[in-house]
């Protein structure tokens, strides 16, 4: 949990009544599970009333509980263990209907990253990865299915993409020996993130390429330094993670790149399908 917070509740702790304490403790011993509960919930583990977990939430400067709890969600992301997520998902889920409960998780998702994403940052990106002498994607753990989605279509489109093998540090930065400032790094991680990737965008950023970051936060390890930052939300889905606003997000992008040189995708996908024709590919219906 962050440490920022932890500290305000410590040293906040000897102004706080005998109800704020609990729940500040509780906040503190149990922040994996307090993140995930409603102000009513939290106040009714701790034994206090639901106006006093929103009072404490103003207190320590938030404009309400929501955004309290927004803030502890954001902060634990990176520090829950695989035994803590499904202890959490069960909280949240518990017998309530499944499949309702997960599609409507992803719902609020896409909607937050159809939000936050800046549309500046998308066409800077976009402009950056057009006009680079060579793409190196990269993502690690379960953004690895992200990285392999994304060079799976950019190297259909061009002949200049690098989807870094990231079995082992000396492997990444033995493929990145020779980026330089002409190339482009896509590096793609979220909560628990990746030392692997985070070493690979600083590698690539201390060497001038330009670098963009897809991840959940601005606070993210990966955007410290990159060039854009695109942002979309991703959550828990008992132990695995909730890819499917990112997966929209590289959609987007992989669109973008291909308007923004339209006519050599156009050209490239012309010969592909006379390809796929001559040597019967698919199926036909």
């Amino acid at each position: 949990m962050d440490g920022g917070l932890l500290t305000t509740l410590e040293q906040r702790s000897p102004t706080f009544s005998k109800g704020q304490r609990r729940i500040a403790t509780y906040i503190t011993e149990h922040y994996d599970k307090a993140a995930f509960m409603t102000a009513a919930k939290l106040g009714a583990t701790v034994g206090v009333s639901e106006s006093t977990v929103v009072r404490f939430a103003m207190e320590l400067g938030f404009d309400g509980y929501p955004h309290l709890q927004k803030a502890m969600q954001e902060m634990i992301r990176s520090k829950l263990t695989s035994l803590q997520r499904i202890e959490v998902t069960d909280t949240r889920i518990g017998s309530e209907d499944i499949i309702s409960s997960v599609l409507s998780q992803d719902m609020e998702n896409l909607k937050h990253t159809m939000e936050e994403t800046s549309r500046e940052e998308f066409a800077q990106a976009v402009e950056t990865i057009a006009g680079a002498r060579r793409i190196y994607i990269i993502g690690v753990k379960s953004s690895k299915a992200l990285a392999v989605f994304l060079s799976y279509y950019f190297n259909l489109m061009f002949d200049n993409v690098v989807h870094v093998d990231t079995t082992s540090e000396t492997a990444i930065f033995e493929q990145m020996l020779r980026i330089s400032e002409r190339d482009a790094v896509i590096g793609i991680s979220f909560p628990r993130y990746s030392k692997r990737a985070t070493k690979a965008l600083r590698f690539a950023a201390d060497r001038g390429a330009r670098v963009i970051a897809i991840t959940d936060s601005r606070r993210s390890p990966l955007a410290q330094r990159a060039g854009q930052v695109l942002l979309a939300r991703s959550d828990m889905v008992s132990f695995v993670d909730s890819l499917v606003a990112p997966l929209s997000l590289l959609n987007a992008v992989i669109a973008g790149v291909a308007m923004s040189r339209r006519q050599e995708v156009s050209d490239t996908f012309e010969e592909l399908e006379r390809l796929w024709e001559e040597y019967q590919v698919y199926e036909k219906r």
